[in-house]
């Protein structure tokens, strides 16, 4: 199984080390520690990801806390499908009701008779986007290669 470091999952997630480390100390999502360093399984990295969505949002934490046992006890069923699956799975949510949805018509349904205003998160992109970040191999520049010199020109 794939494992990720903390530069890593700060730069899929678009989260700061410092909010990961926080959501560590705080119980939010609790990686493997080896040594000094915090490592990651990839549903952590999803969950982190929604997580980070849910934050953008607005959410406070408590409601997070709500959404993450949801999608605990919900999404190691549903992970493997939502990998080999072409449909997405959406998170739809205000904080107390909580529903993963891959039919597009009972997201509407959801989303029309709400009392009051939905978030929809799609876990898929989420996966997709960890998918990415594993295709991608870090670029090593000549600057990079030459250790700390730098060429400085004049224009």
């Amino acid at each position: 199984m794939r494992t990720f470091a903390s530069s890593d999952v700060s730069r899929i997630a678009q989260v700061s080390l410092r909010q990961l480390q926080w959501w560590d100390e705080r119980k939010v999502v609790s990686p493997r520690h080896e040594g000094h360093k915090r490592v990651y399984q990839a549903e952590e990295v999803i969950e982190i990801t929604v997580i980070a969505e849910l934050r953008r949002k607005g959410f406070s934490l408590q409601k997070i806390r709500r959404v993450l046992r949801f999608l605990q006890r919900e999404m190691g069923k549903r992970l493997s499908d939502v990998v080999q699956s072409q449909s997405d799975l959406h998170l739809v949510t205000d904080g107390k009701s909580i529903y993963l949805e891959e039919q597009q018509d009972r997201i509407i349904d959801i989303l029309k008779n709400a009392k009051q205003p939905m978030f929809l998160v799609c876990v898929s992109d989420q996966v997709r986007r960890l998918d990415d970040s594993s295709q991608r191999k870090p670029v090593k520049t000549e600057a990079g290669a030459a250790g700390s010199r730098r060429s400085v020109r004049s224009a």
